[in-house]
């Protein structure tokens, strides 16, 4: 096995077999992704295992702490100095609980913390006093993971796949998906390719964050991009925060066993115990969840939304998605430098609320700042959970000198290819050329038939108040002053765009159908939208009529003939 598929089907055959009867479905990526993660670090710490025992036994006695002298000798970040492994614990079946439970115990700190929000202590008592954790062990212990065999990008998608499979079974909202690669590589593509000048040179070390990390593979990913396309010379440190502790789990020991920082990822909400507070990073990449709501954080948000100098102080959006939040939280994190944004999101944060809304004060605090530098909206079908059209959009407080004041708008909806066989709502992908296809297009930040330019002011509008007269009995009421009384049940609208003149556009498209309208200026707020599908649509002439009825009549025709056959 050495395929991602092979030796995801035959973790998932594991599941049906040991697994099955004993716990629900929904918990089966519970009891199976800390095995997978022991066994990975079992595979990495083989070829030092009896060198540790002896060298630990050796030094116990006379150094209170080993372990620096132990990752020196082994050259890795973490180690086990019992005298087991998984697949030596075969070796006495009937003590396989408490020879497990030792085990387990005498890893470094770092893999206790990470088995410790496994909660794997509860799972394999639970396995042992049912006879099952031999069994389980056994069939682990079949498949070969170390680094040599299965490299780290097919780990990662194992991990991937799995997780996928898991959240299907016990039935996670859409919103909650992992990013598929071919959209992650997009996304790092649009960070980095728009910033290689500052990523060429000696001796440069740059710094990059995700809020929502997951597996941490929007991390790695980006840092291999960088090393790849650019420069090998790059150091990178990565960051991340991830909520739900079984992914933060495998985050970590994927770093302990890259040789990253594992203590660079934190485990908690981003939005409400922002473990990174008063640090800045120059890169920021993640795919938030998608309409998913703040409400067991409103309390804090809505806190630090009222001092000034808090990260929401512009505005908050409707309770029920929380994505713009998390947009808010990586731009408080900006170099004052320079730094780069990626972010993926469903289409609300780009329509959803009206003029003087949260969402709208928030598209136009970064417009109006000029921190909106492209936004690509992807084919529907991407995603493992859902199916709805995405969006990529870049951020960046440091524009090249040919973007500022404007924004690039890249619709590559058609710009994909169907798979063979569907994973989840997965149907389609972005294969490589398509990839560089959208990169293209946005390095060249030009006109074409996919890419748009406008200038920050074409998003923006000024929505005004118009009102019309009160009439009773066929008189205008007026008030004390004179003036006329407006008429609730007749007010309206209008969105005027910030590139016209209101006056001008009142009197053109207003007046003439409303000699006696008026505008309340005093009420008038600004707003920020962005319409892809108004900017790109293209008008289809509707056939001829004759067409039609040529087409209706070879129909009759046809239906004729069917219904003699029949009754012949």
């Amino acid at each position: 096995m050495s395929t991602y598929q092979e030796i995801s089907s035959f973790i998932w055959k594991v599941c049906d077999d040991e697994l099955r009867g004993l716990f629900k479905p929904h918990e089966y990526g519970d009891v199976i992704i800390p095995f997978v993660v022991l066994r990975r670090l079992d595979c990495l710490l083989e070829p030092h295992k009896d060198e540790v025992v002896q060298l630990y036994n050796d030094l116990k006695d006379t150094i209170d702490d080993v372990s620096p002298i132990i990752r020196k000798k082994t050259g890795l970040t973490f180690y086990n100095y019992s005298a087991f492994d998984l697949q030596r614990l075969k070796s006495d079946p009937n003590k396989i609980g408490p020879n497990f439970s030792y085990y387990r115990g005498c890893y470094s700190d770092n893999v206790i913390q990470i088995l410790e929000n496994f909660q794997i202590e509860k799972l394999s008592d639970k396995l042992a006093k049912n006879k099952k954790l031999y069994s389980l062990i056994d069939k682990f212990t079949e498949v070969d993971l170390h680094p040599d065999k299965v490299d780290n990008h097919t780990m990662g998608s194992i991990f991937e796949e799995l997780l996928r499979r898991f959240s299907e079974m016990s039935n996670e909202t859409s919103g909650e998906h992992y990013t598929p690669r071919d959209v992650v590589n997009l996304l790092v593509s649009l960070v980095f390719s728009g910033d290689k000048n500052h990523l060429k040179g000696e001796g440069i070390l740059r710094s990059i964050f995700d809020p929502c990390c997951g597996t941490g593979g929007m991390l790695t990913i980006g840092k291999e991009w960088v090393q790849e396309n650019v420069s090998e010379d790059v150091k990178f440190q990565l960051y991340g925060q991830e909520l739900n502790p079984q992914t933060f789990s495998i985050c970590k020991s994927d770093f302990l066993i890259t040789g990253e920082d594992p203590d660079n990822i934190k485990l908690g909400s981003s939005l409400s115990f922002d473990q990174f507070q008063g640090k800045k990073f120059d890169y920021m990449i993640t795919n938030p969840p998608f309409g998913v709501s703040w409400k067991s954080e409103k309390d804090y948000i809505l806190t630090e939304k009222e001092d000034p100098q808090g990260r929401f102080s512009v505005g908050t959006p409707r309770v029920s998605d929380g994505s713009l939040l998390f947009l808010q939280h990586m731009i408080s994190k900006m170099k004052s430098g320079g730094s780069r944004i990626g972010v993926v999101f469903n289409g609300s944060p780009l329509f959803t609320g009206d003029a003087g809304s949260g969402e709208s004060e928030i598209r136009r605090w970064i417009i109006e700042n000029d921190w909106l530098e492209c936004i690509v909206a992807l084919p529907d079908q991407l995603f493992f959970n859902t199916g709805i059209t995405t969006y990529i959009w870049i951020v960046t407080n440091k524009k090249s000198p040919y973007r500022k004041g404007k924004v690039q708008l890249i619709n590559a909806t058609n710009l994909s290819t169907s798979m063979k066989k569907s994973l989840g709502n997965k149907r389609k992908y972005l294969s490589d050329e398509q990839v560089k296809q959208v990169v293209n297009e946005y390095e060249l930040n030009g006109e074409t038939e996919i890419s748009k330019i406008f200038p920050n002011e074409f998003f923006g509008y000024t929505k005004v108040t118009v009102e019309q007269p009160l009439i009773e009995n066929g008189f205008v009421k007026t008030d004390k002053k004179g003036n006329a009384k407006s008429d609730s049940k007749l007010r309206d609208y209008e969105s005027i765009p910030l590139s016209e003149s209101v006056e001008e556009y009142f009197e053109r498209e207003v007046r003439p159908h409303l000699p006696d309208a008026w505008m309340e200026r005093d009420k008038d707020k600004v707003g920020y939208e962005i319409n892809f599908t108004k900017y790109f649509y293209e008008y289809k002439p509707l056939r001829a009529v004759e067409d039609i009825l040529n087409d209706l009549a070879k129909l009759e025709e046809e239906t004729e003939a069917l219904k003699k056959d029949l009754f012949k």
